[in-house]
């Protein structure tokens, strides 16, 4: 799907308010509003648009603390990725989780209230499969967090 500079301006509107009416939106962008509202609807039915949502401040539903933990494994077999990602997924502290090339295998973002919770949470992370080495680092403050995907014309 080539996205046009139109396309590219409604989806970084949207990043920054999803619940924008469409009657802004299109004013915003240039086109009245079933153009703009066609143009959004191709780009949700196209998956463009994945799902809109709301963005609350985790220090208020206490997971203030961001933890990233980097996972070494000696085991690469589909069944021991299977049981890690199963697990790990299921933890609802695990707000992102990658496969990694490089020294480390696997990382993980991890929001919890305080030390204590997380080693509450490390003890359940690591019976969900055999792990050779966890490194745990702590965010000390976040610099820059943002949700927005870059939607430049390149």
């Amino acid at each position: 799907m080539t996205l046009d500079a139109i396309d590219r301006r409604l989806l970084a509107l949207l990043q920054d308010d999803s619940t924008a009416p469409i009657a802004e939106l299109a004013e915003r962008v240039g086109l009245s509003q079933t153009p703009c509202w066609k143009r959004l609807k191709r780009l949700q039915d196209d998956g463009v648009i994945l799902r809109r949502v709301a963005l609350v401040d985790p220090a208020q539903l206490g997971a203030g603390l961001v933890v990233f933990v980097a996972i070494r494994t000696n085991r690469h077999d589909a069944a021991w990725l299977e049981a890690f990602a199963d697990g790990a997924r299921a933890l609802p502290e695990v707000v992102e989780f990658y496969r990694l090339s490089g020294e480390v295998d696997y990382l993980l973002k991890v929001r919890v209230a305080d030390i204590s919770a997380y080693d509450q949470f490390y003890r359940r992370l690591i019976a969900t499969a055999p792990l050779s080495d966890v490194t745990s680092s702590f965010a000390m403050e976040e610099i820059k967090s943002t949700t927005a995907v870059p939607v430049g014309l390149g």
